[in-house]
C-alpha cells in the first residue's frame, strides 16, 4: 500500500509525503527564519516539532538543529541524521499515525498555509562552484564558437570541467535580476563597448548542497561522494554573453556570470530521488580511477524552461530537458572537486552546468536555442534572441512516480533594467 499522507495531497502537487523537501521560511513577516519541509499546500515547521520532543531518534534527540536560521547545521550530520528526520517525519505525516494527525493545537501551530510564508535561501552558501558537465551543450557551445573540427576540447572527455563562482550574489526564486554592465566586443577601429548587456540568457541547471564536507588535503572517495550531497535544487545560472564572450580569456568566467544565480527553494534530497535513479551515460574513454564508481547513475529529472514576456499574461515553454542527459553525475562531479585537497562545506553549492539534450527543443539555454542570436525564438508571436527587460523565466523539475509527483516548486527570476 503506498505511503499517504492524513494531509490532501493533490496527485500533482510537487510535494507529496514521498518527497518532504527542506527550506527555510518566515511564518510571519517578523519571524525569525526557521527550517521547515513542504508538505501538499503546507510548510511543516520543524522548529515546533522539535520543541514538541517529536525527533526523539538517538541523532536528532536534544538536537538544536532545527532551531537554526538555515539547514547548515542539520546538513552536516549526516545521512544517518538524514535518514532518521526523513523516517520521523513521514510516520508524523502518514495518515495511519495520530501523534500530529490528532493534536488540533500542535497542527495549528506547526503547519503553516504555503501561501503565507516567505521562503529564504534554504542555507548559508559559503563557496558555489559551476561544472560544464553536459555533452549536448558543450558540443553546441563548441559548434558555435570553434565550429565542426573539434567542437569538444580534448581535456573535456577526462574530467568534470568547472570554474568558481560568486557565492553572495545567489538568491532565491523570485529575485528581481539587474540587468547587468560591462564591456563587450569593440567594433573594429573602436574601443570596447560598455553598457548594459545586449545579450542576457538563462542556464538551466541544477545544484547539490554538500552536506558533511571533508578536511583540506583528504579528497572524497567516489564511491562515498552520495554521502556528502545532501540533496539537490533548480538552479538558473545567468550569462551575459557578450560580456562574457570579451572577458574570459585567459581566465574565464567573471562579470558575465557572477551577477545573479537563482536557485529553487526547497532542496529534495536524495533518499526522495532515488525511485527515480537512472544508468548514467557511458563514458568513452573511461574515466581515470578516481572517477571511476561501482554504480553510475544519474536522475531522471523532467525539466522545462517557461518565458513570459511582460506583455503577455502566459508564459511559453522553450525547453523541455532531463537531468538524465548529464555525461558527468553529481558524485564525480564533488570526487573531482577534492582531488586536489580542496574542503567542501556544508552548504556549498555545486551547479551541474546547462542541462541539454539531444534534439533542438532540449536546449538548455538561448545561446543554443538561437545558436548565438543568428535565429530568433517565438514566444507567442513575440521574437527573441535574448532576454528583455521585464522577461520572467521560470525553471520547473519534477520525476513522475506510481500515483505521485516528486518536484522542485519554481525557479524564477525577472530581467529589471539597469541602473543609469
Amino acid at each position: 500500500m503506498a505511503l499517504k499522507s492524513f494531509i490532501e495531497v493533490h496527485p500533482d502537487s510537487h510535494f507529496p509525503i514521498q518527497n518532504l523537501p527542506y527550506g527555510v521560511f518566515k511564518p510571519q513577516p517578523g519571524s525569525s527564519p526557521r527550517p521547515g519541509v513542504a508538505i501538499g499546500d503546507y510548510v511543516l515547521d520543524l522548529s515546533e516539532i522539535a520543541s514538541a520532543a517529536l525527533f526523539h531518534g538517538p541523532l536528532l534527540n536534544n538536537s538544536d538543529c532545527f532551531h537554526q536560521p538555515n539547514l547548515n547545521k542539520f546538513v552536516s550530520l549526516g545521512r544517518p541524521a538524514w535518514k532518521e528526520a526523513r523516517a520521523t517525519l513521514q510516520k508524523l505525516l502518514s495518515a495511519t499515525e495520530p501523534t500530529l494527525r490528532d493534536n488540533a493545537t500542535l497542527r495549528e501551530k506547526s503547519l503553516v498555509p504555503m501561501s503565507r510564508v516567505e521562503l529564504l535561501l534554504p542555507v548559508q552558501i559559503g563557496d558555489y562552484t559551476d561544472f560544464f558537465s553536459s555533452l549536448h551543450h558543450t558540443k553546441n557551445c563548441g559548434l558555435i564558437f570553434r565550429g565542426p573540427q573539434n567542437p569538444v576540447l580534448e581535456n573535456w572527455y577526462h574530467l568534470p570541467v568547472a570554474y568558481h563562482g560568486r557565492a553572495s550574489s545567489v538568491v532565491i526564486s523570485g529575485t528581481d535580476i539587474v540587468r547587468p554592465r560591462g564591456q563587450a566586443h569593440p567594433t573594429p577601429g573602436s574601443p570596447p563597448y560598455f553598457g548594459p548587456s545586449r545579450k542576457l540568457d538563462f542556464e538551466l541547471e541544477m545544484a547539490t548542497i554538500v552536506g558533511p564536507g571533508n578536511d583540506l588535503g583528504k579528497p572524497v572517495d567516489i564511491n562515498n561522494a552520495a554521502d556528502h550531497i545532501f540533496g539537490v535544487v533548480l538552479m538558473n545560472d545567468w550569462s551575459a554573453r557578450d560580456i562574457q564572450a570579451w572577458e574570459y580569456i585567459p581566465l574565464g568566467p567573471f562579470l558575465g556570470k557572477n551577477f545573479g544565480t537563482t536557485i529553487s527553494p526547497w532542496i529534495v534530497t536524495l533518499e526522495a530521488l532515488e525511485p527515480f535513479a537512472c544508468e548514467a551515460p557511458k563514458q568513452d574513454p573511461p574515466p581515470l580511477p578516481y572517477l571511476t564508481e561501482k554504480v553510475s547513475k544519474n536522475y531522471d529529472v523532467a525539466l522545462e524552461v517557461h518565458i513570459k514576456p511582460a506583455e503577455h499574461e502566459k508564459p511559453s515553454v522553450v525547453t523541455r530537458s532531463n537531468l538524465k542527459h548529464l555525461y558527468w553525475t553529481l558524485t564525480q562531479q564533488l570526487a573531482h572537486h577534492t582531488i586536489n585537497g580542496c574542503n567542501l562545506r556544508p552548504g556549498d553549492l555545486l551547479g551541474t552546468g546547462t542541462i541539454s539534450g539531444p534534439e533542438q527543443e532540449s536546449r538548455g539555454c538561448l545561446l543554443e536555442l538561437t545558436w548565438n542570436g543568428q535565429n530568433t525564438l517565438s514566444l507567442n508571436g513575440v521574437d527573441r534572441k535574448f532576454l528583455e527587460d521585464g522577461d520572467e523565466v521560470t525553471f520547473t523539475g519534477y520525476c513522475k512516480g506510481d500515483g505521485y509527483t516528486i518536484g522542485f516548486g519554481k525557479c524564477s527570476g525577472r530581467i529589471i533594467p539597469s541602473a543609469p
